[in-house]
C-alpha cells in the first residue's frame, strides 16, 4: 500500500543563519551572517557546545571564546542563531533593564 501523504508541509525548509553582532567604532551594531558555524570557527576558537539550554534547537551548537551565545531568533526567512560580543550583550541587556517599568511599592499604613 502506497502512502500518498503530501510531505511538503512536514519538512522544515527554512534557511538557517549564524549571526555575529558586534560594535563598530562609532557605536553602531555590525551584523555578520554566516551559512554555518564552521565559518565562525575560522575566526573564533570553539570552546565547547551548548549542552544546557532549555531551547532544544540550540542545544549542541558551538560556544565560541569571546562571544555570548548561541541565542535563537526567527525571521520570515528562517532561523537565526545569534552570537554577540560582550559589549553588545551588555548594551542590549542594559537597554532592556532600563525600559522595564519600575514597580511601585504601596505604603504600609
Amino acid at each position: 500500500m502506497e502512502n500518498n501523504i503530501e510531505k511538503s508541509g512536514c519538512a522544515n525548509n527554512k534557511k538557517q543563519t549564524y549571526r555575529i553582532v558586534s560594535c563598530a567604532a562609532d557605536g553602531t551594531y555590525v551584523f555578520r551572517d554566516f551559512d554555518g558555524p564552521e565559518e565562525i570557527a575560522k575566526r573564533h576558537v570553539q570552546i565547547g557546545v551548548d549542552d544546557c539550554s532549555l531551547d532544544l534547537e540550540i542545544r549542541g551548537l558551538p560556544v565560541f571564546q569571546g562571544l555570548i551565545g548561541p541565542m535563537p531568533e526567527e525571521d520570515k526567512e528562517g532561523k537565526i542563531f545569534r552570537y554577540e560580543t560582550p559589549e553588545v550583550f551588555e548594551a542590549i541587556t542594559k537597554k532592556l533593564y532600563e525600559s522595564t517599568p519600575k514597580r511601585r511599592h504601596s505604603k504600609k499604613s
